[in-house]
């Protein structure tokens, strides 16, 4: 089975899979990393947001009034989203849910991970998805790198993840790298750079940490808009599914 990601700039991505379309982070508009508009991508069936900041709550309320598509939360985040109008007929499970806890739409499991970072509701997140043949992608959201990633890369076979390096207001190159090697992900995506002044400019520096820390993790490079194609080594059975 194949699957197909698309970066949209900073840590906004799309992934198509079996019908399924899901976005994460959806920051379009007044993101000067995008090359699109909201209104121009797929209409999605599903909206995760890691946290309440304004760059990656992005437009998800209108995309969700607009299409019908459900929204995934922690508690806390998802009740500011409701009173935001998001109807709680499309909050999964009517109020969000938590760290640690699983669930199934449609044929995609939902795991919410912790993230170290701020957030004016709820707390900040990352989540494991885990696709109708097993593969595995985590969106570690706005956070420094943190021990329990080992944990993490034990209970998941993690095929791709997509990991922030602009420092500042996340990790940066160094402890993305190292955050690979604990993860014991097979491939990684850098975000959450070149997007503002402040953050790092390009991948150079995160490539050369990779290199020394997990010479074997696959360093997948992506400008803003394109998209790249996925699909799980046919001897994998997909064992870390939840």
């Amino acid at each position: 089975m194949q699957h197909t990601l698309t970066w949209h700039g900073h840590s906004n991505f799309q992934i198509a899979s079996a019908g399924l379309n899901i976005l994460i982070d959806p920051f379009f508009e007044g993101n000067p990393s995008c090359t699109t508009s909201c209104k121009a991508i797929d209409k999605p069936d599903l909206v995760l947001v890691t946290h309440d900041h304004g760059d990656h709550v992005g437009q998800a309320v209108d995309i969700c009034r607009s299409t019908g598509a459900h929204i995934g939360a922690v508690v806390g985040t998802a009740q500011k989203l409701a009173a935001a109008g998001i109807p709680a007929g499309q909050i999964l499970n009517g109020i969000g849910f938590n760290i640690g806890g699983s669930l199934l739409f449609k044929n995609a499991t939902v795991t919410m991970t912790q993230a170290y970072h701020s957030s004016d509701s709820g707390v900040a997140v990352g989540y494991i998805l885990t696709l109708a043949d097993g593969y595995t992608i985590y969106h570690a959201g706005d956070t420094c790198v943190f021990a329990g990633m080992e944990l993490w890369g034990k209970l998941f076979a993690i095929d791709l993840a997509l990991l922030p390096i602009g420092g500042l207001f996340t990790m940066d190159a160094r402890q993305a790298a190292l955050a690979c090697k604990l993860l014991s992900c097979d491939a990684v995506i850098p975000m959450h750079w070149g997007t503002f002044p402040v953050l790092e400019k390009n991948t150079a520096s995160f490539k050369h940490h990779l290199a020394v820390e997990a010479p074997a993790i696959k360093l997948l490079e992506l400008s803003p808009g394109q998209s790249l194609t996925l699909e799980r080594p046919a001897d994998t059975c997909g064992c870390g599914q939840p």
